[in-house]
């Protein structure tokens, strides 16, 4: 299987670069999968780079399971991941509108193929961003962006909190659960771990 992981973080110390990312790209390798990465940071991605967004483009196609990983600051991901968005998921390429009348369509998603994991990293806690914030991002970046590309049930999205703050024991519980979810997306057996963080 060809593996895409798109890491949007400037900070290689960061949990999201040398924690989450590491573990999959090892995890992996390791499996002798077929790995491609597209480091949004390393590759100076910003507006207007033309060759770019073609290159990302052709490696999307090549690739049949993403992993995309990003934190969320002021409750979007990174400039770089959006720009992402804007500028490879564009119509004609991710998705097309199929009319239903004169004044209205509905998104048909042309990348429905891929399989799709996104890791996003808060520093706030579950409970007001689930609350009081009816979990906005998670909700914007499903239903707002990966419903029109991928279609509907073709993604899931696990959000780890307060990683500036939790210990390193719950960090580490958060690794074995990233390396969980890909070795189900391998097909593997995995020995049930045990821990106390919120997914959803």
């Amino acid at each position: 299987m060809n593996n895409l992981i798109i890491i949007a973080h400037p900070n290689k110390e960061s949990f999201c670069y040398n924690g989450i990312y590491k573990k999959i790209e090892s995890t992996l390798r390791e499996n002798h999968e077929s790995v491609k990465v597209l480091d949004l940071y390393n590759d100076d991605f910003s507006r207007p780079r033309t060759d770019l967004i073609q290159s990302y483009k052709e490696v999307v196609t090549w690739s049949n399971r993403i992993y995309v990983i990003s934190p969320v600051w002021w409750f979007r991901l990174t400039p770089r991941m959006e720009i992402f968005f804007d500028e490879v998921f564009t119509p004609g390429f991710a998705y097309n509108f199929v009319p239903l009348t004169k004044l209205y369509g509905y998104p048909k998603p042309l990348l429905s193929d891929k399989k799709v994991r996104t890791y996003l990293t808060h520093g706030a806690p579950a409970l007001p961003v689930q609350t009081l914030y009816f979990n906005s991002v998670k909700l914007r970046l499903v239903m707002g962006v990966y419903s029109f590309v991928f279609g509907w049930f073709k993604t899931k999205t696990r959000q780890f909190w307060s990683v500036p703050f939790v210990s390193q024991e719950k960090r580490e519980s958060y690794l074995k659960r990233v390396e969980k979810d890909i070795k189900a997306d391998l097909g593997m057996r995995w020995k049930v771990i045990k821990h106390k963080d919120t997914i959803i």
